[in-house]
């Protein structure tokens, strides 16, 4: 048994700790700068923004964080979420490799994006937190957030990419369920919302500008705080949930994975599944070869700069040092939506500078085909963004049948795609495609990044 597991699950297999990868880095990571002086961050200048909790572990180096009892009592509702194994699509596949996915669609939203957001909700409360603002890009964080939000008594403020709010109905719905007040994005409430819209009034928006909407409004109200659903470290951190009950579930199926996969837009699930494995690893424990799967066209990983950049078009936030497409890339309006961020976890973009996880992009079409093949197979239709971890692990599966291995293969499916069914009633009628980005604004947003940070 692995000392992740030794420490952090109890008698009912609930994680009564978050793992901090930080602590098992050969490297510090780069410092966060202010937008303005580029000097290292306080916990001062971060306040405006956070709960000091949540600031405390943004800067933590504690391989263990404990998780505080309101927020167990609350994800004791769905986790430990199940791990199965995929025979039938073992079957369907002909392929010698064991398939296991970890489910994260039995949350309340669907998805693993409540592990934070109850969290986060919590550590406002704590706070006397009377508003939490936050932008969302496909619906989940915003729908997580409504929910935890609703347990804590906070009024919700979501920024909805306007191209998402337009294509995801029933995500609004969710979350107006839970009293939220859901905004598209780029809005006329907002100065940032306005510049954008004067320049352009038909602005499909991306997680970049609902950012800075989010940001602007938060700082306006000292009741108020601002919430993000990924990228940042205390995030990765609450998402280790996922890994760490997978890594005891493993142990109980008598199993080891040789590969783990993850999709990755800001890099929240695919942290939370893919760090508790790296952990070990650098530890001196079992080797794995981790998979990371974008959206081709908004290709952070594979395309992207790894350079200090801004979280948000209107250059608001911190800068980190992550791989970035720049922060002025607007990528075209895809089905997963949650995907569309022009810059990643500055902890993943480490690792993967380390060499310690593999990306990979694929097209909409091939990874909407993946997840059909699965739910026919599995019975659970998954989410647009999930569908990039699926397409990767029937890959990989086909290429053990290609090579005659038997390699265990474990994914994460993030969420499923229950709120998501017009992106799948348009791939049915054909009217989706694989759209390109454009190369000369890709180009254009990666020479806008930061001239000062020389580093």
């Amino acid at each position: 048994m692995s000392d992740t597991i030794k420490y952090t699950l109890d008698e009912e297999h609930l994680p009564r700790a978050w793992y901090n990868i930080v602590a098992d880095l050969p490297q510090k990571p780069p410092a966060v700068l202010h937008p303005g002086t580029i000097q290292p961050v306080t916990p001062g200048d971060l306040s405006p923004l956070f709960p000091m909790a949540v600031i405390e572990q943004e800067v933590s180096t504690e391989r263990y964080i404990d998780i505080p009892e309101p927020v167990r009592d609350i994800l004791r509702q769905w986790r430990p979420a199940p791990l199965y194994r995929a025979r039938r699509l073992e079957k369907m596949l002909d392929t010698p490799a064991k398939i296991y996915y970890k489910y994260e669609g039995v949350s309340p939203s669907g998805s693993h994006k409540p592990n934070t957001a109850v969290a986060q909700a919590f550590y406002s409360a704590e706070e006397g937190v009377k508003r939490i603002t936050t932008e969302t890009g496909a619906g989940q964080w915003g729908s997580s957030l409504a929910f935890a939000g609703s347990f804590f008594g906070i009024e919700i403020e979501v920024f909805m990419v306007k191209v998402s709010y337009q294509q995801k109905p029933y995500r609004r719905a969710f979350m107006q369920s839970f009293d939220a007040n859901c905004i598209a994005s780029p809005s006329d409430m907002t100065e940032s919302g306005k510049a954008i819209l004067k320049d352009n009034p038909d602005n499909t928006g991306s997680l970049g500008i609902a950012i800075s909407e989010a940001v602007e409004r938060a700082v306006q109200r000292d009741d108020t705080k601002y919430a993000l659903g990924s990228v940042l470290n205390h995030v990765m951190l609450h998402q280790t949930v996922i890994g760490i009950e997978a890594m005891q579930q493993m142990e109980m199926a008598d199993d080891y994975p040789d590969i783990v996969i993850g999709c990755t837009g800001g890099g929240s699930n695919f942290a939370g599944i893919t760090f508790p494995f790296i952990g070990e690893k650098l530890r001196g424990g079992r080797d794995v070869k981790v998979i990371a799967v974008e959206p081709a066209n908004c290709p952070t990983l594979t395309k992207g700069r790894y350079a200090y950049d801004y979280g948000d078009v209107a250059s608001l936030t911190p800068l980190v040092k992550m791989h970035t497409l720049g922060s002025s890339f607007i990528p075209p309006g895809f089905h997963a939506g949650g995907l569309r961020y022009h810059g990643m976890s500055p902890l993943v973009s480490q690792v993967t500078e380390l060499g310690h996880v593999a990306p990979r992009a694929y097209p909409q079409l091939a990874c909407f085909e993946a997840g059909i093949q699965f739910a026919k197979a599995e019975g659970i239709v998954p989410a647009p963004e999930a569908n990039h971890a699926v397409r990767a692990a029937l890959d990989e599966a086909l290429r053990c049948k290609a090579e005659g291995k038997s390699e265990t293969i474990l994914f994460n499916l993030s969420g499923h795609g229950n709120y998501d069914m017009q992106a799948y009633t348009d791939y049915f009628a054909g009217k989706l495609y694989d759209q390109e980005y454009d190369e000369s604004e890709l180009a254009m947003a990666l020479s806008g990044l930061p001239s000062a940070v020389g580093m």
